[in-house]
């Protein structure tokens, strides 16, 4: 019996300490992702379009502004009826989808298409952007396996929409798939995601944000579950991309995912330490 106990416990440290490497290697990626060339780090700029010609350049004056080094009128960004066409200097004209990988690349520097409660603009990304050269790191509250919560999945049987407003003031309906139940320090707890790259994504804010976490909530994501239960990991918790850059267009907490208990787990306020 006694080795039966030992085997038991061994392998419940084993599989401890196996998710908690999961968690540190998800943190790892997660911000070499961060200070990627492509990302969010190098986001530099966010220019909205006016229908019509916008000319793209490093020239002052221009609509979308390029680091120095590229060319002072590198060509112009047609805006007409939600159609975005980029008409170079010289060479060929090229479409580009909104929210998708069509990227204009200029000595470095990239330019792609979004498109926010009915508006376009060009986001700039920059490898050598201040952000990306002066990054200090994520800081994170310690893993904690009190944070890895098997939560109570109630499906809707259709999809609702709910209201989310982001940073810009913009609002858009956006379909929820039901809400994860759960008890914490006493407390009954709902969070209600919407559905992001094949995953349940919840915005929250907790007693920890403003004060050791960014103000504005952050970001956790889950596997859509098969079944009545969720796991949710508040150690994988995240800041949006607005705390890196100022030219994101993050989605902020709906109401009702404003939790009344302080979630001290995942990332920490960024800022340089």
């Amino acid at each position: 019996m006694r080795a039966v106990l030992l085997f038991v416990c061994a392998s419940a440290a084993f599989a401890a300490g196996s998710w908690a490497n999961d968690v540190e290697k998800w943190r790892t990626d997660y911000e070499a992702g961060l200070k990627a060339p492509g990302g969010w780090l190098a986001v530099a700029g966010l220019f909205w379009l006016h229908e019509g010609e916008n000319i793209v350049g490093s020239a002052p004056g221009s609509d979308i502004v390029l680091p120095p080094g590229s060319p002072a009128r590198a060509g112009v960004l047609t805006l007409h009826d939600g159609a975005v066409v980029f008409r170079p200097a010289s060479g060929a004209a090229k479409g580009l989808k909104p929210d998708s990988d069509d990227a204009l690349s200029f000595n470095g520097a990239s330019v792609t298409i979004i498109e926010r409660g009915g508006k376009t603009a060009a986001r700039l990304r920059d490898p050598n952007a201040p952000a990306r050269r002066e990054f200090t790191g994520c800081r994170w509250f310690p893993i904690d396996a009190r944070w890895r919560i098997q939560a109570k999945w109630v499906a809707y049987p259709q999809p609702k929409k709910i209201a989310i407003l982001n940073i810009l003031g913009m609002t858009s309906e956006e379909p929820s798939p039901g809400y994860a139940e759960f008890d914490l320090n006493g407390s009954h707890l709902r969070l209600q995601p919407v559905i992001d790259e094949g995953q349940l994504f919840f915005m929250f804010k907790d007693r920890t944000s403003g004060e050791s976490t960014y103000p504005a909530g952050r970001f956790l994501y889950a596997a859509i579950p098969s079944g009545a239960v969720v796991d949710l990991d508040f150690n994988k918790a995240k800041n949006p991309p607005c705390a890196f850059t100022a030219f994101a267009t993050c989605p902020l907490p709906p109401k009702a995912n404003t939790l009344s208990v302080a979630i001290e787990a995942g990332e920490k306020k960024y800022g340089r330490h």
